[in-house]
Parts: C-alpha cells; sequence; structure tokens
C-alpha cells in the first residue's frame, strides 16, 4: 500500500488528511481506512512523508524547503544536518530550536546562497545510547557531567548506582527512562577511572562514541579455539609464495601487520604482489568473533592508543604478517606495463614468509636520500625498482584525475603517562606513498574483477561533487583575490586536479586544498558501483586491511566464495545481495564514529598540550570566520579562537558574503587567509578549547 500511498500524492502539492488519502486510493471500508492511516504514520517514520502540526500528509520532496535529516552540532556552536543525496544545511546556533547533536530534525531553508542557511522547526526523534561524564559534587550530592556539552538534557542519576563513584571519576551512563521533555532518568554502568589516571582521557571519548574496548565472554572463548602458529593442514590448496622476496612497510610502532609486498621483472613487465593477511580463515561469519568484528566495523586508532576490530592475539599474533614467521594470505599479483596501466593478474589464496618488518623511515632513506640502514642493504634494489614503479602508478592515475590533496596530519607526542608533549605534521615521503599507490592497484584490481563478473559486492564509492559546493568554493577563492582559469562548467576529477594546480603556489594552498575536500562529498562503502570520483576510479574497494576494517574482511569471504570454492549459486547471490545493504551502511557508519572520535582525541590532547603554552606568541593562518570571531591555525596544525569581544578599538560586523569581520570604523577586516600573530590566553583539555587573542602587530588585519 505504501507504493501506491506515493504514487497518489507524487504531484500533490498540497497536504491531505488521512480521509483525502483514502478517497484518492478509492477505498471503501473501515478496515482499508485503519490501514491507510497506519501506512501513512510509518511513511512519516521513514522520512517519506511530512506530517502537519494539523495532521495533514504531504510528500516531503514535494516541499522543496522543508528537509528532514541527523543534526550534528560542533564545539563552535553551530551545527549541519546531514542530507545524504545534497549538500548539508547549516544550522546557526541561534536556529537549533532546542535541538541537540544526533538528533533527527526537519529544518527549513532560510537561505539558499554562498552557503545554504536553515533552521530547526521540530525535533521528530531523540536517540540517546550510553554517554560519558564526570562525577562531581554539587549542592550536596553526586552530579554528573557530560562530557558532550552538545546533548543538553538534565539527568536524575539512580542514587544505589553512584555507591562506588567518587568525585573525579569518568562514568559512563545509561538512560533508563525519560521524564519530561529533556530530563531523563540514568544510572551509572561503568566506571571508566579517575580523569587525572592515564589513558582515561582516550576511554572516555571511545566510549562516547560507542566504540567498545573490551571483548566479550564468547569472543575470548572463541580466541582458544585459535592457533598460535599456522598448522601444516592450512598451507593446502593454497600457493606457496615461502620462496619470494617479500616484506612488508609501515611505521615503527605498528603491530597489526595487514600488507606484504613483492616485486619482479618478467618480459619487461613489472610483477607486483600485493598480499594480504587472511582474516577471514579465523574470523567467520555467524561466530562470536565475527559478530564482534561486523558490530564494532573498524579498528580506531586514538593517539597512540589502538582499539582493535579483532583481539589482539589475530590482530598482532596469528593474522599479523611479522617477519621470518608462516602466514596464511590472499594474493593479488598483477603484472603492470611502463605505462601503469594492469595487463594480467591473478587473485588466490597463498601463504607466505615475510623476509623483514621494515619501516617508513628506513625505506624513505633509501629511497629518497641514498642512505641505507643496516639490515637493508639485500633489498636496495628491488625498494629502488618498487619507488620507480609507484611514481608510474601515480602518473597514471594523475593522467585519469586522481586527486592528490596532500593534507597535512597532526601527530600527538606523550609521554610515559599518556601526557601530550608535542605536535608535529605527521611525515608523508615517498615510502608512504609507495604502499599506498601499491595498495590503491590492488584495490582496484580486485573491484573490476568481480564488478566484470557482476555479481553482489561491497564497493567503496566516492560520488560526484555538488555543483553548487564547488560554485561556492571557486566564489571564496575569488574572494580572497584570486581568478581561477579552470571553468567549472563539468565536474570531472581532472577539473578538480587542474583547481588543485591553479592554487599549488598560493600561500593559503593547505587552507584551500582543505575546504575543496570538504566541499566534495565524503567517500563511504556501498553495494553499489558509482566509481570513486577523487581516484578517478571506474570501481573501487578495500581489500588491504582486512584486520582494521570489515568491509576488507568482508570482501575476502566474497573472493573465497566467488573465485576459491567457485560458489555463484542463485542462493548465495540473493544471500548476498540483500546482506551486504546492512555490511555496507554499518561500516559507513562505523566509520564516522571512529573518525570523529579520532577528531575528538586530537582536539582534546591539543589542548592538553596548549595548557604548557599560555602567554607565549606565534604566528597563524585564520582558518574560519563567523559573527562570533575567527579560527586561526598555527604552524603545527593547532586551531584556536580569537573571539570577537577580544578585537579591541572598534566594534566587528561579520559579513557572510566577505567571509570577514571588518570593522565599523576603522575597516580593518579578518578574513579566511590572513596572516595574524596571537597569544595563546586560555586552553582547557576539559572543553578542548584553546582561545587566543590576537598580538598587536602591523601584519594583524588588514584595510577593506
Amino acid at each position: 500500500m505504501k507504493d501506491e500511498i506515493i504514487k497518489v500524492l507524487k504531484d500533490v502539492y498540497d497536504a491531505k488528511e488521512a480521509i483525502q488519502v483514502n478517497d484518492l486510493l478509492g477505498l471503501k471500508t473501515t478496515e482499508e481506512y485503519k490501514e491507510v492511516v497506519k501506512n501513512l504514520e510509518e511513511l512519516v517514520e521513514e522520512y517519506v512523508l511530512y506530517k502537519t502540526k494539523k495532521d495533514k500528509y504531504i510528500l516531503l520532496k514535494n516541499v522543496p524547503s522543508l528537509k528532514i535529516g541527523r543534526l550534528t552540532v560542533n564545539k563552535k556552536g553551530f551545527g549541519f544536518v546531514i542530507l545524504p543525496s545534497e549538500e548539508d544545511l547549516y544550522i546557526g546556533s541561534d536556529a537549533l530550536n532546542g535541538a541537540i547533536h544526533d538528533d533527527i530534525v526537519l529544518a527549513e531553508i532560510t537561505k539558499n546562497g554562498v552557503k545554504r542557511e536553515g533552521r530547526v522547526l521540530r525535533i521528530l526523534k531523540r536517540e540517546l545510547s550510553d554517554m560519558v561524564g564526570e562525577v562531581v559534587f554539587k549542592d550536596n550530592e553526586f552530579q554528573i557531567e557530560l562530557d558532550d556539552d552538545k546533548k543538553d538534557i538534565d539527568l536524575v542519576i539512580k542514587k544505589e548506582s553512584l555507591i562506588h563513584c567518587v568525585p573525579g571519576h569518568k562514568v559512563v551512563i545509561r538512560l533508563l527512562k525519560e521524564l519530561g521533555k529533556k530530563k531523563y532518568l540514568a544510572s551509572v554502568i561503568k566506571i571508566l577511572g579517575h580523569k587525572d589516571d592515564p589513558g582515561v582521557d582516550i576511554l572516555s571519548i571511545a566510549y562516547k562514541y560507542g566504540i567498545e574496548t573490551e571483548f566479550n565472554e564468547q569472543v575470548i572463548k572463541e580466541l582458544e579455539t585459535i592457533p598460535v602458529e599456522v598448522k601444516e593442514s592450512e598451507l593446502q590448496n593454497r600457493v606457496d609464495l615461502t620462496d619470494k622476496e617479500i616484506f612488508t612497510i609501515d611505521g615503527s610502532h605498528t603491530k597489526d601487520i595487514d600488507d606484504a609486498i613483492s616485486l619482479e621483472m618478467e618480459n619487461g613487465l613489472y610483477v607486483l604482489g600485493v598480499h594480504i593477511a587472511d582474516v577471514s580463515h579465523y574470523v567467520k561469519e555467524n561466530t562470536a568473533l565475527g559478530d564482534t568484528a561486523m558490530d564494532r566495523g573498524t579498528s580506531c586508532y586514538l593517539a597512540d592508543t589502538v582499539i582493535p576490530m579483532i583481539p589482539h592475539k589475530l590482530s598482532n599474533g596469528i593474522c599479523s604478517l611479522n617477519e621470518g614467521v608462516l602466514r596464511l594470505t590472499m594474493s593479488c599479483v598483477m603484472k603492470i606495463n611502463s605505462k601503469g596501466k594492469v595487463v594480467a593478474y591473478d587473485i588466490f589464496p597463498s601463504f607466505i614468509k615475510s623476509r623483514k618488518k621494515m619501516t617508513y623511515e628506513a625505506v624513505n632513506d633509501i629511497i629518497v636520500r641514498d642512505v641505507v640502514a643496516q639490515g637493508y642493504e639485500d633489498y636496495v634494489p628491488t625498494l629502488k625498482k618498487m619507488n620507480e614503479l609507484a611514481h608510474i602508478l601515480r602518473k597514471e592515475k594523475e593522467s585519469r584525475g586522481y586527486i592528490d590533496f596532500d593534507l597535512d596530519e597532526a601527530e600527538v607526542i606523550q609521554d610515559e603517562q599518556g601526557r601530550a608533549i608535542d605536535i608535529v605534521k605527521r611525515l608523508r615521503e615517498d615510502g608512504e606513498k609507495l604502499i599506498e599507490d601499491f595498495m590503491i592497484a590492488a584495490n582496484e584490481t580486485v573491484a573490476s574483477h568481480i564488478y566484470n563478473m557482476d555479481l553482489p559486492f561491497i564497493y567503496r564509492v566516492h560520488g560526484t561533487p555538488n555543483n553548487e559546493k564547488i560554485d561556492d568554493f571557486v566564489n571564496l577563492v575569488k574572494l580572497l583575490g584570486y581568478e581561477l582559469a579552470t571553468k567549472v562548467t563539468e565536474l570531472t576529477p581532472v577539473t578538480m586536479q587542474k583547481l588543485l594546480s591553479e592554487l599549488n603556489d598560493k600561500p593559503e594552498f593547505e587552507l584551500l586544498s582543505s575546504m575543496l575536500l570538504r566541499s566534495m562529498k565524503k567517500a563511504e562503502y556501498s553495494k553499489e558501483n558509482i566509481g570513486h570520483f577523487g581516484l578517478g576510479s571506474k570501481a573501487y574497494t578495500h581489500f588491504t586491511s582486512p584486520i582494521r576494517r570489515f568491509p576488507d574482511l568482508t570482501v575476502h569471504r566474497l573472493l573465497k566464495k566467488y573465485l576459491v570454492e567457485n560458489d555463484l549459486s542463485m542462493s548465495t547471490i540473493s544471500y548476498y545481495d540483500s546482506s551486504l545493504v546492512e555490511v555496507a551502511e554499518h561500516s559507513s557508519e562505523k566509520e564516522v564514529g571512529s573518525v570523529n572520535a579520532e577528531r575528538d582525541v586530537l582536539d582534546m590532547k591539543m589542548a592538553e598540550y596548549m595548557e604548557n603554552h599560555i602567554g607565549e606568541e606565534f604566528d597563524g593562518m585564520i582558518t574560519t570566520v563567523t559573527n562570533f570571531g575567527f579560527f586561526v591555525e598555527l604552524p603545527n596544525l593547532v586551531e584556536g579562537l580569537v573571539h570577537v569581544n577580544t578585537l579591541k578599538g572598534d566594534f566587528y560586523n561579520y559579513i557572510p558574503e566577505k567571509l570577514a569581520l571588518i570593522g565599523q570604523n576603522t575597516k580593518i577586516q579578518y578574513r579566511i587567509g590572513d596572516k595574524v600573530k596571537i597569544k595563546v590566553i586560555a586552553s582547557s583539555k576539559e572543553t578542548s578549547m584553546i582561545d587566543f587573542a590576537l598580538v598587536k602587530d602591523e601584519q594583524n588585519g588588514s584595510q577593506e
């Protein structure tokens, strides 16, 4: 009946009562009318229909100004309504209408300009899961102050759940019952530790995003059945690659090693082998290990803390491609010509014995600086040949539109107590790029193979950017005083590549690259292959990291099912045709949670680091301008707020179309890209906020 309701309302642009919809359907009986009402309400729940305050119904898509989506609010006070198939809607801090982070809301578009703006009309659904807070003693009783200040709710805590709590404890609470509009009965279900204990700060953020740090009893029990070394019987029906020169390249602290590589030459072709840990051999469907891996979706890397998708016994042990030991693998061996084209390939189960655990630092010394560390002498020719191939592959990708944003990333250096003692830019040289290029080649090869077989699969997709967002970006570049020769008439990867190339020599390049990246859609997992815009790839998947990503583990299971077991039965195809939709959606959601947790940990650690630098002066660049001030990024990527109230000598107005704060009398303006000198005036690890004030200096600000 839902399809029929949608059909009769397709060209109706005024809201109808349930009885009117019933009449449009030509139904007569009371039972039929009840069924209509039931389906109308379900369509409202599914956000297909909009129900007015007068209990009338209309197709949501027939009201262009109304949008339904999940609200995300950031620490800067404003938020966005996330709209999957179109540009997200900006919601100012004064337009939230009582909505809090993660609410499903009905919003109205109020401005269609350089940036689409809107306001929340109604909260449709509030999803409050377990939350993290700090125990405090206030008003003669124990209370919980939530870590997430975006969750603007009142709590009544069951007293018996506070028995073992002391002020300063970080705890996980569970909401039990709604007592009022924003008031809930809650109970403490877990004490994480005291806020000053090493690691508790990171654990608190993990639990905030529902990232489990412990494995359940069923998983622990299953682990007892997993061997600590590969058995002879497990090598059957696998290709023996132990005689090949195969090694791994990772960070010096990496313990969960997914991938190993090899390279040979054959008749003028590069024979590149990418050998990936066969996690699917140990983590099977419909087991506690498999269900937990699915539920977690991904490993999380929070500063120097790793919360693994699968237990360490597997991730650091039998699955990790450690040096000098037998390991089961899935290999993708590609023959590549001098133009970077894969002309032949094979995908098969194998077993290897890695010759050496190499580090990026040592490999970069060899291929970038011609400095050879002890123990690497025998591998120099292969590494240099690999670097040669990596440059060929990268050139081929660039020719089809591969977009290399090459954005700087911050790395937190901590002491033994887990306190941030430095923030540095993460180094990315040819060694890191080499591994990236090889993994992309394998991922594309695997994806193309299954796509051409027309079988259910899970792809890593990246859609074409929204035209309006790119137009907004081009307008921003013009506001900064730059004219672009590239005409954005057709959005292709090559067009975006040209835009980046034009901006490459500009002092604001890092900032503009970041903004261009943010104007693009987010990559996600999908059963449907729409290609990967950012890579300029027609078919792409994630095959190379099954220890830390569930989609990769799923890809391995599919490869075995299709290519090894040769199971192409209708029942198998039908099963994956339906189940992969959920896998893709869930994996995408878990990835977003992990990325958000990583961001929050970084923000918190940056604030912790800057607590020791209050009063110091730094040079920086304005990255965001708002009506309450502007954010300045320092060379080490630390960002802080210069509040408008700290700007002395004039009253400053925010001019949105210029993305600038402009002095009412002096006409001094502060805009995105401006270089400024600041002093650190406050920093709080508790709130993850850093406050700057301008140092009075002739370089700060410019005349309008």
